[in-house]
């Protein structure tokens, strides 16, 4: 496959038709023989530049690319689609903040900050794949430690936890 274009159609092809991120490494495998995963990088990176002024994007999230619609066309999309996006309760939200920002993070921390108990909000964010068991404290009882998972990043559309907005110093 000499031809740049046609390797970039199908990769177009491939993001298009799937219905969640691919990783780089796993569109390199889509060629015989295999890819460089570093020049199916930046074939997606010009993939992406194609496609900049028009109301779909390709983005990069923590699990691979995805092809999205731009945030200023969202509102019509709704339209379409009666069913809305996962709404999460304002105790959830401050529970995943609080996880997201100072994992990994004990139980007994996690209720410290919130001042209210939480088992069932974090049960029911692990039921959702957004958070995980990220180890074990080393302390008396290794108590159980908690953490975000990809999902996490993906819901949120962010590479990685360094893409976080900071907040307000006080």
């Amino acid at each position: 496959m000499d031809d740049l274009q046609e390797i970039k159609n199908i990769l177009e092809a491939a993001l298009l038709t799937a219905g969640e991120p691919v990783a780089a490494p796993q569109l390199a495998k889509l060629f015989d023989p295999p890819l460089d995963p570093g020049a199916v990088r930046m074939l997606l990176e010009e993939l992406a530049a194609g496609w900049a002024g028009r109301s779909v994007e390709l983005v990069q999230v923590a699990s691979g690319w995805r092809f999205q619609c731009k945030p200023a066309v969202q509102s019509y999309l709704d339209r379409l689609a009666p069913e809305k996006p996962p709404r999460y309760s304002r105790a959830a939200m401050e529970t995943l903040a609080i996880i997201a920002y100072k994992q990994p993070i004990l139980r007994a921390d996690i209720e410290a900050i919130r001042g209210v108990a939480c088992g069932e909000t974090i049960r029911s964010l692990m039921e959702k794949h957004l958070v995980k068991i990220d180890g074990r404290a080393e302390i008396p009882g290794r108590p159980i430690l908690y953490g975000t998972t990809k999902r996490f990043l993906e819901v949120f559309g962010l590479n990685n936890l360094k893409e976080l907005p900071e907040g307000e110093k006080k």
